[in-house]
C-alpha cells in the first residue's frame, strides 16, 4: 500500500501540462514603448523622431486594430504564438538548415574521465548511448522531474521532442514528424539509426524487453564499424538533408518515386530514437579550448548527420562525442538536460561500465541500402559541395575565461548572465566603434507551451556606459555608477521578457495578422530604423547563455555580419563560444572573444576600484 502511496503521489513530468497559464499578449502601449526604447541607440535625432510619429500612427491606426485581432486570436489559443513561431523561424526558411539553423556542442566527458584518445571511440559510445537510452526511459515512464523555478513548474512539452523526432522537407514549408509516446499513451519506436562512412544501419535498443547493454551496444557497432572500414563506402544520401529545403524536398520526391522501399528507408530514419554518427575526424580539445571540436560538431561529415533529426549523437574517433541538432522542434536546455544527466552518469561510474561483460544473442544491425540513379548520386554530390563550402567560410571560437566566474560576480552583487552580456556589448563597441544591437534568448516556459523571447541587451544605459569606458575623462566612480544602471535595466528586460512582457513576439504577432488580412506592410515594419536596431532577424549579435551546467555549444551568426555567441557559467569560469563568417571582413570572432575576456577584467576592476 505504501509503495501505491508513494506511486501515486510521485510527480510525473507531463503532469501540469493541462494546468500551466496561456500565453499572454502585451499591452500595445507598453511594447511599442519598449520597441521605441530599443531603437534609440542606433538613430540619430532625426531618425528617432521620424520613427516616434510612425510608432504613435501605428498605435492609433492600424496597430491597435491588429492588436484587437490578436487578442481574438489568444482566445481560441492557448499559445497564440506557437504554430506561427514554429513557422516563421523554422519551417519556411529555405536556406539550408543543417548550417544555418541547427546547434551543436560537445560532450563534457572529456573534462575529466574521457579525454580524447584513440581507439576509445566504440566503446565509450556504447557506454554514451545506453545512459542516453535511460534518460528515453525515464521520458517513457514520465519520471523525469519537472523543471521549475521555486515551486513553479515550466512547460514540458519540447522533451517529447528529444527523441523519434524528424523535419520533414517540403516544396514551401518543412513539417515535423513526432514519433514518440510516453508509456501510458501507447508504442514508441525503439530502433537507433548509425551512420558511417556514407552508409545507414539500424539496430533495436530493447532485446526481450529490456534494454541492450553496453556490451549488446558495443558488438552492434563494432559490427557497423568493422563492415564500413573494411568495404566501399555508401553514397552518403544523408548529405541530402544538408541542402537547401526546397531541392532537398525534390530529391526526397524524386528518391521516393525512384524506389517506394525507399520511403520505407527514410521513414525508418525519421522514427528512429536517434542517430548515432560514426565520425572518422579526431578533433583537439583541452577544458580550455573547445574550438576545434565546436567547429567539428557544426561542419563535420554530412555524409553522417541527417541534419533534419531532432537528435545526432556524434562520436569521433578518438572517443570525443557532441551532438548536431534540429532547432526547429525544441531549444537548446533539452539538450543541455540529456547531456548533464549523461556526464553525471559517466562521472559516477568513472567512465566506465561496471555491470555484466555477457553479451545476449540478438540480430546483427540490418543496412537500409538505398535504390539510388546517378542523378540521385549528382544531387548528393551538389549538396556536400555547397555545404562543405559554406562550412569552410565557419569561424569558431570558443575558450575558458579562468581568472574568476559565478561565485565572485554573485559576491560582488552582480548577475552573472548581465555580467556576461554587457561585457559583450563593451568588447563589440571597442571592436567595431559602434553598439552591436544585440539578441539575448530569455525563457518563457512558465506559459503553455512556452519558448523564447528577445531580449535586446543592447539598450541606451549600456550603450552609455561603453562610451565612458572609452572616455579617458570619465572617473571610475562615473563608469561605475553607469555600468550599474546598465545592470538593473537588463535584469529589469529580462524578468519582463520571461513574465510574458517582452515584445519582438508581440510584434511578430501583429505583422503576421496584416499578412493573413491580406493588408500592407505596416510602415513601422520597413521603417529602416526596424532592421537596423535587429527587428526582423537582424541582430548582428545573436546570443544565449547555455546555462549553468558543464554544457556547451554554438549556433551561426544570425546576419552574415554578424556573431553568434552561447556562453555558460561555472563558479570559477566563463565559457564562450563565438562564430562568424570568414568572408566578411569586417568580423573576427577571435578578436571578439579576447576583447570578451578583458571586458571581464576591466567589470571587476571597476567594482573593486570605485567605492561609491
Amino acid at each position: 500500500m505504501e509503495n501505491q502511496l508513494a506511486k501515486s503521489t510521485e510527480e510525473r513530468t507531463f503532469q501540469y501540462q493541462d494546468s500551466l497559464p496561456s500565453l499572454p499578449v502585451p499591452s500595445l502601449e507598453e511594447s511599442l514603448k519598449k520597441y521605441l526604447e530599443s531603437v534609440k541607440p542606433f538613430a540619430n535625432e532625426e531618425e528617432y523622431k521620424k520613427t516616434e510619429e510612425i510608432v504613435k500612427k501605428f498605435q492609433n491606426g492600424i496597430g491597435e486594430k491588429l492588436h484587437q485581432k490578436l487578442l481574438e486570436r489568444a482566445k481560441e489559443k492557448r499559445n497564440w504564438l506557437e504554430e506561427w513561431w514554429l513557422n516563421v523561424a523554422y519551417l519556411d526558411v529555405r536556406i539550408p538548415s543543417q548550417l544555418n539553423v541547427n546547434f551543436g556542442g560537445p560532450a563534457p566527458h572529456m573534462e575529466h574521465y574521457w579525454p580524447p584518445k584513440e581507439g576509445t571511440q566504440l566503446e565509450r559510445g556504447s557506454i554514451s548511448l545506453w545512459h542516453n537510452l535511460n534518460y528515453w526511459q525515464l521520458l517513457r515512464k514520465e519520471k523525469l522531474p519537472v523543471d521549475k523555478v521555486g515551486n513553479t513548474p515550466l512547460d514540458m512539452n519540447q522533451f517529447r521532442m528529444l527523441f523519434s523526432t524528424c523535419k520533414i522537407p517540403g516544396i514551401s514549408r518543412d513539417s515535423i514528424m513526432n514519433y514518440f509516446r510516453t508509456e501510458s499513451e501507447g508504442y514508441s519506436p525503439t530502433h537507433i539509426v548509425v551512420l558511417c562512412r556514407g552508409r545507414v544501419f539500424v539496430f533495436d535498443a530493447i532485446h526481450e524487453g529490456c534494454l541492450i547493454t553496453p556490451p549488446e551496444i558495443l558488438r552492434q557497432l563494432t559490427y557497423i564499424h568493422r563492415k564500413c572500414h573494411s568495404e566501399p563506402d555508401g553514397p552518403g544520401v544523408a548529405a541530402l538533408t544538408s541542402e537547401e529545403r526546397t531541392r532537398w524536398a525534390k530529391a526526397r520526391d524524386y528518391l521516393i518515386n525512384l524506389d517506394p522501399e525507399n520511403l520505407t528507408r527514410l521513414e525508418k530514419i525519421q522514427s528512429s530514437l536517434l542517430v548515432y554518427s560514426l565520425e572518422d575526424d579526431s578533433p583537439h580539445v583541452t577544458p580550455e579550448d573547445y574550438s576545434q571540436v565546436i567547429a567539428m560538431v557544426l561542419t563535420g561529415d554530412p555524409t553522417v548527420r541527417w541534419g533534419d533529426k531532432s537528435y545526432n549523437l556524434i562520436s569521433f574517433s578518438n572517443g570525443v562525442l557532441g551532438c548536431n541538432c534540429d532547432h526547429a522542434p525544441y531549444d537548446a536546455m533539452v539538450m543541455v538536460s540529456i547531456s548533464y544527466y549523461v556526464d553525471e552518469k559517466i562521472l559516477e561510474n568513472e567512465g566506465r561500465w561496471k555491470g555484466s561483460e555477457k553479451a545476449r544473442d540478438m540480430p546483427l544491425p540490418e543496412e537500409l541500402v538505398f535504390t539510388v540513379d546517378e542523378k540521385v548520386l549528382s544531387d548528393i554530390s551538389q549538396a556536400k559541395a555547397q555545404y562543405l563550402k559554406q562550412a569552410s567560410d565557419l569561424q569558431v571560437v570558443a575558450y575558458s575565461f579562468t581568472h574568476f566566474g559565478k561565485k565572485l560576480t554573485k559576491k560582488k552583487m552582480l548577475h552573472p548572465d548581465t555580467f556576461i552580456q554587457l561585457a559583450l556589448q563593451l568588447a563589440y563597441y571597442r571592436l567595431h566603434g559602434r553598439p552591436g544591437c544585440c539578441y539575448e534568448t530569455a525563457m518563457t516556459r512558465f506559459f503553455y507551451h512556452g519558448r523564447t523571447e528577445t531580449v535586446r541587451s543592447c539598450t541606451v544605459e549600456a550603450v552609455r556606459w561603453c562610451q565612458s569606458m572609452q572616455d579617458p575623462a570619465a572617473s571610475a566612480l562615473e563608469r561605475k555608477q553607469m555600468m550599474l544602471q546598465a545592470f538593473a535595466k537588463h535584469n529589469k528586460m529580462m524578468k519582463d521578457c520571461s513574465t510574458g512582457k517582452g515584445f519582438d513576439r508581440h510584434l511578430l504577432g501583429l505583422s503576421l495578422i496584416a499578412r493573413e488580412e491580406g493588408l500592407p506592410v505596416p510602415e513601422l515594419f520597413t521603417d529602416p530604423l526596424f532592421s537596423r536596431s535587429g527587428g526582423g532577424g537582424n541582430f548582428v549579435l545573436s546570443t544565449s547563455l547555455v546555462g549553468y551546467l558543464r554544457v556547451q555549444g554554438v549556433v551561426v551568426p544570425m546576419v552574415h555580419s554578424g556573431y553568434g555567441v552561447f556562453y555558460h557559467i561555472r563558479d570559477d569560469r566563463f565559457v564562450v563560444a563565438c562564430s562568424a563568417w570568414k568572408s566578411c571582413a569586417e568580423t573576427d570572432a577571435e578578436k571578439l572573444v579576447q576583447l570578451i575576456f578583458h571586458a571581464f577584467q576591466d567589470m571587476m576592476q571597476l567594482m573593486n576600484s570605485a567605492h561609491l
